[in-house]
């Protein structure tokens, strides 16, 4: 796809999946993902700071609750990875991580009318958490096919990451790598390099990139990406899963078919 002057557009690959953060102002998940590719839902929690967004749960129950009937038949959530207990404040969250392990084995258990394809357990990692080693073996209270995310706040780079991580991630546990670019973070250059190195040290069906859909706003908080700024950080990132935090916050139907647009018509709805 040429621009005038010849400059070529990136092209975006396919994206695997929706990420969708849950809280009392979004419990209506709309969109027209699908027309990307996506048919995996990431749900972020199905409970935070000690209410759930289900009923019959040990957890009250928050004021009203998703239509998970409704969601579980959409295009974009065929598959769904399902977020279990967490707390909006990361260091709380990483305060009472084994409270929320023991929480989290109990959502787990709670029937759900949706294609549940994997767990993820929603308190994230990076190099600055010193005791995430203990973390270890209180995943092996969780269901498998088991999920956590990682980032690199402290910029150690990926190799170092990588050591650490290697010294007590089980086995079977995957990783989505947030990939920062929202929060100028890094490039999205340097974050395919994290991936790379990720996948060399884990093998490359044990990670997958989160790809932040928003950047600052003047003023204080977040918007929604342009396709300007979208379209290269997910080019970037072809041959990886992507997953695009987060749809129901930042990716209304104008941005959907604009990203479509950039896409190949044979590799719409593929998987990368």
């Amino acid at each position: 796809m040429l621009l005038p002057g010849g400059c070529s557009e990136p092209v975006i690959p396919p994206i695997a999946g929706i990420v969708w953060q849950p809280d009392n102002a979004t419990l209506h998940p709309q969109g027209q993902w699908q027309r990307l590719g996506a048919r995996t839902l990431l749900v972020q929690w199905l409970a935070v700071d000690g209410q759930a967004f289900v009923a019959s749960s040990t957890l009250p129950a928050a004021p009203a609750l998703p239509d998970w009937f409704r969601i579980g038949r959409e295009p974009w959530a065929q598959e769904v990875i399902m977020g279990l207990a967490g707390r909006f404040d990361e260091n709380a969250a990483r305060a009472n991580v084994k409270e929320l392990i023991i929480t989290s084995a109990a959502l787990a258990r709670q029937p759900l009318p949706l294609h549940v394809t994997g767990w993820y357990f929603p308190v994230e990692i990076d190099p600055t958490w010193v005791e995430a080693p203990a973390l270890g073996p209180l995943l092996a209270l969780l269901p498998r096919p088991l999920w956590i995310s990682v980032y690199d706040r402290a910029n150690i780079g990926p190799q170092a990451m990588a050591r650490q991580l290697r010294q007590w991630l089980p086995h079977d546990v995957g990783l989505f790598f947030q990939d920062g670019v929202g929060v100028h973070a890094r490039e999205a250059k340097v974050a395919r390099h994290y991936a790379d190195v990720l996948s060399a040290q884990f093998g490359k069906e044990r990670v997958r990139i989160i790809a932040e859909a928003f950047r600052p706003r003047i003023g204080g908080g977040f918007r929604s990406a342009t396709i300007e700024e979208l379209a290269p950080q997910l080019a970037t990132y072809k041959g990886y899963q992507i997953y695009l935090f987060d749809g129901p916050h930042y990716l209304n139907d104008v941005l959907v078919a604009q990203l479509a647009g950039r896409q190949r018509p044979a590799e719409a709805g593929a998987r990368p």
